[in-house]
């Protein structure tokens, strides 16, 4: 809906002039004319359709309309203050690097960026393989490190956990007529070198014999969920990272049946920015953004970091 504005030299004006009593002290104040100020009062007043002031001779006094105007004019007034304080005065404005995985920025990272807090202020630099937990030499604030584990002198905390289940592109099982689990095995299945489960799945599908290792090795699961996409193969996919292919139709899951989640990423920043404003307000938000979608891992916790 269309905001309903005053005019808003009007209203500092008429704020100056309600505050002091007195158009000549509110000209001082605002520089200019104590006519100057008369004049945007009047024309506050006609925007309003009601009266401000009662006026007599050179002294002013406030109308009960002028003075409950005027008492929520300073609440509003003070909070955008405060707010642009807060935004100018920023002690650390220069960028937050995050370092993640290729897979991580691409799949869940960067779609989101519109949402994160100093979105304007994020530089996402990527691995060719484990990200670097090093703060002394990583250039980084945050990163986004895959399971879980201890990191000298920073902080770690488990983020995200994921079932992995079989995806597809729509058009290799519609040609290759996959129905049940076992027609994946004559299928090229691609694996994600890390932590591969095909034979797992497998087995909690029922489905027995078969070469469930036949297939390329990719170095990580955006390798898989790529080629999966442009129909070279099946895929078993973490959730986390295949919903937004699943959303857009260039992937389909053709069966319910799923690997238990475990943890595939933490969060890491070194403990001397424990206290930044900037790496505290990216923690937060997604920790609250993979709770929102369900992914958040079981051993996390979601009090603002100290």
């Amino acid at each position: 809906m269309r905001r309903r504005l005053p005019p808003l030299p009007a209203i500092r004006a008429f704020e100056a002039a309600a505050r002091l009593l007195s158009f000549r002290e509110a000209a001082a104040e605002l520089c200019v004319t104590p006519s100057a100020v008369s004049h945007q009062v009047r024309a506050l007043e006609d925007h309003l359709g009601r009266s401000l002031f009662r006026r007599a001779g050179n002294r002013i006094a406030l109308t009960e309309t002028g003075r409950a105007y005027r008492t929520e004019l300073s609440r509003i007034l003070d909070a955008l203050d405060a707010v642009t304080r807060q935004v100018a005065d920023t002690p650390d404005a220069s960028p937050i690097t995050v370092h993640c995985t290729p897979g991580f920025a691409s799949r869940w990272l960067v779609p989101r960026l519109g949402r994160a807090p100093y979105g304007d202020r994020i530089e996402i630099t990527v691995s060719q393989g484990a990200p670097s937990t090093d703060f002394a030499t990583n250039g980084a604030e945050i990163v986004i490190q895959w399971t879980v584990g201890p990191v000298p002198g920073a902080i770690s905390e488990p983020l995200m956990e994921s079932a992995r289940y079989p995806v597809a592109a729509p058009e290799l099982l519609e040609r290759e007529g996959i129905a049940r689990p076992a027609d994946l095995l004559r299928q090229t299945l691609l694996h994600d070198e890390v932590l591969d489960a095909w034979a797992k799945w497998f087995r909690l599908a029922g489905v027995a014999g078969g070469d469930a290792e036949r297939g390329p090795r990719l170095p990580h699961c955006e390798m898989a969920l790529t080629a999966a996409e442009q129909g070279q193969g099946v895929a078993l996919a973490y959730d986390a990272m295949a919903r937004t292919g699943l959303a857009s139709g260039r992937l389909v899951r053709p069966f319910e049946i799923e690997v238990p989640p475990i943890t595939i990423y933490s969060v890491a920043y070194a403990e001397r920015h424990r206290r930044c404003p900037q790496v505290r307000a990216f923690r937060d938000w997604i920790f609250e953004e993979v709770r929102a979608e369900g992914t958040l891992d079981r051993q996390s916790r979601l009090e603002p970091a100290g």
